[in-house]
């Protein structure tokens, strides 16, 4: 029986791959030459001339969950201790004046993302308190973009409305499915009542946007229930909507992501059909794709920002600022200075400790060669706007031979259209694959099953 090309493509090329928020990826950093001089150097040179130039994002990591929800691939520590706050916003606070003093001037403040974890762990008063402390010795840029995950079942009317009076304008709310059968698997029991009333109170309050996760490919799910999640979000008119593909990593995870049999996950056949229909759904209701995983409406900022080439995407996925140069608070977070990465102590005591001792809780890093950054603005081109191009002179920089061998089947199987000197993406589902034919450090031939989770 000949295969549709549907199932070709998925059988050809869902493979082993990175997501991309970053290049080089995690696991490839050239760790050996990095130390927390090295990055001190580097945020006071090309670091400061970023910022100084372009403004500033601040991602903070706020890592505490009260329970563990099994499909979760992020640091996390499991507490009901809710003592544990005032440290932890007060390591924060001392972490922002370490870059202060290392950049001697004050920042212009495009961005700030709260992720985790679970902010809305915090409450409302210490989530306050850590903002006023950034934003009093920084300059607010006119057109800033604050948000920050909120889990519906603890963001309370005053959560989100302390956070509205520091400047946020955009919540988003992790639902991932409202079936019963999958939320038991994956330790998430959520209500629709929950998220319509959270919904509500944004709107009530003033949130501009407002986007709703929802994650497919989990235990147990079929088409049915998929579209039944789908069609009570669509219910709530979020302007955002981020359909995430389930990452299994497991051995990365470890027991978080083993609270169900993978005999449980749907075939990667049965995978693409839940995406097909989400997709199909979603723009019935009027909703754009937007890069990778994002919907929105139109006259949404990401919606705008993919229209006009102005997309871009790091460590906290796909983002409407220009600003290059990221700050990552907390444990585990990634700073990202266009040339340099660093990562903080994933820890959460190290961490802490690093900090009440005065240094800065950077462990690892890497310094972006020439080439680094030019495999990088390719892939970014790839990730945001579905077209990437170069010039003659790139061409010294990197084997092309090679890379031209790598996009051949692409253009065979007609996933991309060659333009003069570049090409243009014709199915974004397979983005991430494309992108993996610029990596210089995966060997494409021998990618490791346990380093990264599947690209379809």
């Amino acid at each position: 029986m000949s295969l549709s090309r549907k199932e070709y493509l998925i059988g050809k090329y869902n493979v082993a791959g990175p997501r991309y928020t970053s290049y080089p990826t995690v696991p490839f950093w050239d760790v050996a030459n990095f130390n927390v001089e090295v990055w001190k150097k580097s945020l006071a040179t090309f670091g400061k001339e970023e910022i100084s130039e372009n403004g500033l994002s601040i991602y903070i990591h706020l890592p505490y969950c009260e329970s563990l929800c099994t499909f979760c691939a992020c640091h996390k520590r499991i507490t009901k201790n809710h003592s544990v706050e005032d440290s932890y916003i007060d390591a924060l606070l001392i972490e922002w004046k370490m870059y202060l003093d290392i950049l001697k001037i004050k920042p212009i403040i495009k961005e700030i993302h709260l992720g985790g974890g679970t902010p809305s762990f915090f409450s409302p008063e210490n989530l306050k308190r850590l903002i006023d402390g950034i934003l009093e010795s920084s300059t607010v840029a006119p057109e800033h973009a604050f948000s920050f995950e909120g889990h519906p079942n603890n963001t309370t009317f005053e959560h989100l409305k302390n956070l509205y009076e520091v400047g946020f304008r955009r919540v988003s709310f992790g639902v991932q499915d409202y079936d019963p059968v999958v939320q038991k698997a994956i330790h998430r029991i959520q209500p629709f009542e929950a998220v319509k009333n959270v919904t509500q109170w944004a709107r009530e309050i003033g949130y501009t946007s407002i986007s709703h996760d929802l994650v497919f490919g989990l235990p147990f799910q079929q088409l049915s229930s998929i579209e039944d999640t789908i069609k009570k979000t669509l219910e709530l008119h979020p302007e955002r909507i981020a359909f995430y593909s389930y990452a299994h990593v497991p051995w990365i995870k470890g027991v978080g992501q083993r609270g169900f049999d993978e005999a449980d996950l749907p075939t990667p056949e049965k995978k693409r059909e839940l995406y097909e229909l989400g997709l199909e759904l979603f723009e019935n209701a009027g909703y754009s794709e937007v890069g990778m995983d994002h919907f929105a409406l139109p006259g949404d900022e990401l919606f705008e920002a993919m229209k006009n080439d102005t997309l871009h995407r790091n460590f906290m996925g796909y983002t409407t600022q220009s600003a290059k140069a990221m700050i990552g608070l907390g444990a585990s977070s990634i700073s990202d200075l266009w040339g340099a990465f660093g990562q903080n102590a994933k820890d959460v005591e190290k961490y802490k400790e690093m900090v009440f001792s005065g240094n800065l809780p950077v462990e690892k890093g890497h310094l972006l060669s020439e080439t680094d950054l030019f495999v990088r603005r390719q892939i970014l081109n790839i990730m945001c706007n579905l077209h990437t191009e170069w010039k003659e002179t790139d061409m010294q920089l990197i084997d092309f031979e090679e890379i031209e061998k790598n996009l051949k089947g692409f253009e065979e199987d007609e996933i991309l259209i060659r333009t003069e000197n570049g090409f243009k993406v014709t199915e974004r589902a397979f983005v991430r694959n494309i992108s993996m034919a610029f990596d210089q450090y995966l060997d494409l031939k021998n990618i490791g099953e346990k380093m990264f989770s599947k690209t379809i």
